[in-house]
C-alpha cells in the first residue's frame, strides 16, 4: 500500500516546515549565515562578528544549523584543535533570502525608527 504524500503547511504546527521556517528565522541563525556568507570562520571569529549572542546561544546555533544541513563543522587535526565552521551547498541556497532581509532592515531603518517612537508617544 502507497503512503499519500502530504503537502507541507507551515501554518500547521505539527508540519517539519514549520521547524525549517523556525530555524532559519531565528536572528541569531540569520546573523550566523550572514557571517559565514563570506567563507569559512572559526568559533572565536563567529562570536567575535555577532555582537551580543552568548556562548550558548552561539554553539545552540551552529549545532541546529549543523542538524539541519546547513552548516559544516570541521575538525582539524592540530594543536590546539581548530574547528572551522562553513555554509554547505543547502546553507548557500539561503544567502539570497537572509542577504535581502538585511537589506531591507538596513533600508527601512529609519522608517521603522519613526514608527516606534510615534507608537511609544501614545
Amino acid at each position: 500500500m502507497e503512503s499519500k504524500q502530504v503537502e507541507p503547511d507551515p501554518f500547521n504546527r505539527n508540519c517539519g516546515s514549520r521547524q525549517v521556517i523556525d530555524r532559519i528565522g531565528d536572528r541569531w541563525s540569520v546573523l550566523v549565515v550572514l557571517t559565514l556568507a563570506h567563507g569559512g570562520k572559526r568559533y572565536g571569529e563567529l562570536a567575535g562578528h555577532i555582537d551580543g549572542i552568548s556562548q550558548k546561544m552561539l554553539t545552540q546555533t551552529l549545532r541546529g544549523l549543523e542538524r539541519d544541513g546547513l552548516v559544516t563543522r570541521t575538525v582539524h587535526a592540530s594543536v590546539p584543535p581548530r574547528v572551522d565552521y562553513a555554509l554547505t551547498d543547502l546553507g548557500r541556497s539561503l544567502l539570497d533570502l537572509v542577504s535581502g532581509l538585511e537589506a531591507w532592515a538596513t533600508t527601512h531603518l529609519a522608517e521603522v525608527e519613526a514608527s516606534r517612537a510615534r507608537y511609544d508617544a501614545r
